[in-house]
């Protein structure tokens, strides 16, 4: 019988391609790690692997079983899932994936309320760009994403928590700093600063600017929204930043935040499952916390 840790072995390789870094992630030695490989090589009677000095490459053989072995590891996975949910659905752990656009800002208005209806579930942030989050989710790594809403997400199932706003970030010197709200016809003409590429951020905001007829300032692009409050603050250009970024921080003398007329710039922030995922009470359950805690807010 194959064993369900040779296959985790195997799918290491084929995601680190070098032998000793997928015996760190397996936390076993090299040796131990090489030696299975070859073992579960010699029982299907097929090369998985070429060795090379400087890389390891999978062969045809090894590239096709490599995908069959994700699934069986997934439905493994979600059968352990299963039977910890036949004994209490709303217990045990969960790895949530958020985007660092919004894992900071959400979680002082959430963690409190998750804490309390959800006493014996363990909850384990991971940060990450939306792209690895998406891949991490179907890989298994990840249980659940929070998220803004893109169209790379159609193979995923959705609950919708949130819509949240865009608002315009200016220095107190301005043109636009005087006005109690803008409109989105404003931004034609203006510079305007992005999160770097990755960001789905970047992405949201850019659709709205361009269509305004704004210019995106490609002498800077920041990693962070701290760093594009900063530039602002700084007189170095304008921005939008998310509602939940804002809330709670004082703009100080130096920049303004302005809210946009009807119709607003704005990003649908859901929930993100696999298909078919086994834990749909406790699904179901962490979106109504969700949704019912940021309902005053956003």
């Amino acid at each position: 019988m194959i064993k369900l840790r040779d296959l985790q072995y195997l799918t290491a390789i084929a995601e680190h391609r070098h032998f000793g870094q997928a015996a760190e992630a397996c936390f076993v030695s090299q040796p131990t790690l090489s030696g299975q490989i070859m073992k579960l090589e010699e029982q299907l009677n097929l090369q998985l692997i070429e060795r090379h000095r400087r890389n390891v490459m999978l062969t045809p053989a090894g590239e096709q079983l490599v995908k069959e072995a994700h699934q069986v590891l997934q439905a493994a996975q979600n059968f352990e899932e299963t039977a910890k949910a036949l004994l209490d659905p709303l217990a045990g752990e969960l790895l949530i994936g958020l985007i660092p656009t919004l894992s900071p800002y959400i979680f002082p208005y959430v963690v409190d309320s998750i804490s309390e209806d959800l006493p014996n579930m363990h909850f384990y942030l991971h940060e990450k760009q939306t792209q690895y989050l998406l891949k991490d989710l179907n890989d298994g790594k990840l249980d659940v994403l929070i998220l803004p809403l893109t169209d790379k997400m159609q193979q995923f199932e959705r609950y919708e928590l949130f819509t949240e706003t865009l608002e315009l970030a200016v220095p107190v010197n301005h043109e636009l700093a005087d006005k109690q709200q803008v409109e989105m016809s404003d931004l034609d003409g203006q510079n305007i600063m992005t999160l770097e590429d990755g960001h789905c951020l970047r992405e949201h905001a850019l659709q709205y600017c361009i269509a305004a007829g704004a210019k995106e300032d490609r002498s800077f692009t920041a990693s962070s929204l701290e760093t594009l409050r900063y530039m602002v603050a700084a007189n170095r250009g304008i921005t939008l930043l998310p509602k939940l970024s804002i809330l709670g921080v004082s703009s100080g003398s130096r920049m303004r935040y302005i809210p946009f007329k009807d119709p607003q710039p704005s990003r649908q922030i859901c929930l993100l499952i696999r298909p078919n995922y086994s834990r749909m009470e406790m699904v179901r359950a962490l979106v109504a916390i969700l949704r019912n805690s940021l309902k005053e807010v956003c």
